[in-house]
């Protein structure tokens, strides 16, 4: 069982910006890859989402959210698991 410690306390504080998001009324597929999603369908499903994502006005709560948590999945903030890791690391994307 996975640890949740890393999450934020689940007050109404921590997670209100997320009612402003532009990603609010859209389907969650568009931000999670399925399973065996791969190549040009993944990199398009990415491009979407963050076209979606440069619109949002929480972009930036969105991001500092998925940083602090360290979210493994899905794109947050504008960003996919895989940047946010090399961000971590301290890696140039």
């Amino acid at each position: 069982m996975s640890s949740i410690k890393r999450l934020p306390r689940p007050l109404l504080s921590s997670y209100e910006w997320q009612t402003d998001g532009a990603c609010r009324t859209t389907d969650p597929d568009e931000f999670f890859p399925h399973e065996a999603e791969r190549g040009n369908r993944r990199l398009s499903r990415e491009q979407r989402a963050k076209a979606l994502c440069a619109t949002c006005p929480v972009i930036q709560q969105c991001f500092e959210h998925a940083m602090s948590v360290r979210e493994p999945y899905g794109v947050w903030g504008g960003t996919t698991p895989e940047e946010r890791l090399a961000m971590q690391r301290g890696v140039a994307v």
